[in-house]
């Protein structure tokens, strides 16, 4: 190799590495944002009657599914939503608020998604907890059997995890 190549992919190397350690850095940063919500691994008081869908097999060429789960607070004291967050970014989720409208969309943390929230639960209150995944979001790398997460911690760190799966067609 000539000098001057050699050179050239030293310093595409060294800018590749210093990108990677901004990245790292600043998904720790956004993380460490959410104030009394860092998840504890407890489980959160919250409770749903569903937390896991199936869609059985999709097809890209028909776009985004959708799939609405709800939880509840069954206690007599109101729990605080101070995170929501997906395992992928081909994954976002919206929080339907009694009224109709919605918070979000929460995305994966450390990749520019919207992961905090300052929301209340009301003593024995529901929510609505939207879930959309995109089958086209990996292009063709994307077929085949997918499992994704979206998980909402409370403010004392406790988590309330839902799980969807699908089998992605062309």
């Amino acid at each position: 190799m000539k000098p001057k190549t050699i050179i050239i992919t030293l310093i595409v190397l060294a800018v590749i590495g210093y990108l990677l350690v901004l990245s790292y850095q600043k998904s720790a940063s956004s993380t460490a944002t959410v104030q009394n919500a860092a998840p504890t691994g407890e489980k959160s008081i919250l409770t749903a009657p569903e937390v896991f869908y199936d869609f059985g097999s999709i097809s890209m060429k028909n776009g985004n599914v959708t799939k609405e789960f709800t939880f509840t607070n069954p206690t007599d004291k109101d729990i605080d939503i101070r995170g929501l967050e997906t395992s992928c970014m081909c994954t976002s989720a919206l929080l339907v608020e009694p009224d109709g409208s919605t918070k979000g969309p929460f995305g994966m943390g450390g990749m520019g998604g919207m992961t905090t929230t300052d929301d209340t639960v009301k003593a024995g209150e529901s929510r609505t907890l939207r879930v959309i995944y995109d089958p086209n979001a990996h292009g063709p790398a994307g077929l085949g059997d997918i499992d994704r997460f979206i998980t909402v911690t409370d403010s004392t760190g406790g988590t309330l995890r839902f799980e969807i799966k699908a089998v992605v067609t062309p």
